[in-house]
């Protein structure tokens, strides 16, 4: 796939899906920007990348006004947005019982407020037959135990996508969905420590392993390209069978 002169928007690009995305896109001849919160992160993934096709940019998605860095960095860049992948999030998983307060904030602002509000906010950048893609999961349809408010938070993301295709239809901006099954990144070590409890998420799925980041940027490719310009409003699952497995 061919993204020579495109510019990409990745929000949480400097590790684990949005880095191998990001790469992915760079190796295909875009221009990508990358967010993060940690300055130190970004500057590992810029290190790694080493391109100067790469952007970073500072900005805690789950708050506006990091948000509004974002758009004005890109809006000073004067160009338009070609690829727009929603994809900062943060899981913590409990028993509903235990669920603190400031986790629930936590998980709906960085997963859901800050995807809405960063697409809002660049609906007026997006180029004519843009490609807005968000990371979901497969939780939104599943019922995982002690992940209440991650799954809530990925079902919300799942309908405003729905809704977003619907209202950017008339401008040809295709919203699709990628929700990825089990995962092997740095976000899921830090929410899932225990090397036993890995080895039962990998056994959920049909093809019992976990997926990696460059499997799920392959079909973030595919969706942002022409190859799929018939594809709006859908839910894509790169889980290696795991809804169908794990209902069994």
């Amino acid at each position: 796939m061919d993204f020579t002169n495109k510019n990409v928007v990745i929000t949480g690009g400097s590790t684990g899906i949005g880095f191998a995305t990001a790469q992915a896109f760079i190796d295909a001849g875009a221009t990508v920007w990358i967010t993060s919160r940690s300055a130190a992160n970004l500057q590992k993934a810029a290190e790694k990348i080493n391109s100067h096709k790469l952007k970073t940019v500072v900005s805690d998605t789950s708050d506006v006004a990091g948000i509004s860095l974002l758009e004005k960095a890109i809006a000073a860049s004067g160009n338009k947005v070609d690829v727009l992948f929603l994809n900062a999030g943060i899981a913590l998983f409990a028993p509903i019982e235990q669920v603190t307060e400031a986790d629930f904030d936590a998980q709906f602002n960085t997963n859901v407020k800050g995807y809405f509000f960063t697409l809002q906010k660049f609906i007026p950048h997006l180029a004519a037959g843009a490609a807005v893609l968000l990371t979901s999961s497969t939780v939104a349809t599943a019922s995982p135990m002690y992940g209440s408010v991650y799954s809530a938070t990925k079902g919300a993301v799942n309908k405003i996508a729905q809704i977003a295709a619907n209202e950017l239809a008339d401008r040809k901006i295709r919203v699709n969905i990628v929700s990825p099954g089990p995962t092997q990144t740095e976000g899921f070590d830090k929410a899932v420590p225990d090397d036993a409890v890995k080895k039962q998420f990998a056994a959920t799925t049909a093809l019992q392993r976990m997926g990696t980041p460059d499997e799920i940027a392959k079909t973030v490719l595919f969706l942002a390209s022409d190859s799929a310009s018939f594809i709006t409003g859908t839910e894509l699952l790169v889980d290696g069978g795991y809804i169908g497995y794990a209902l069994k």
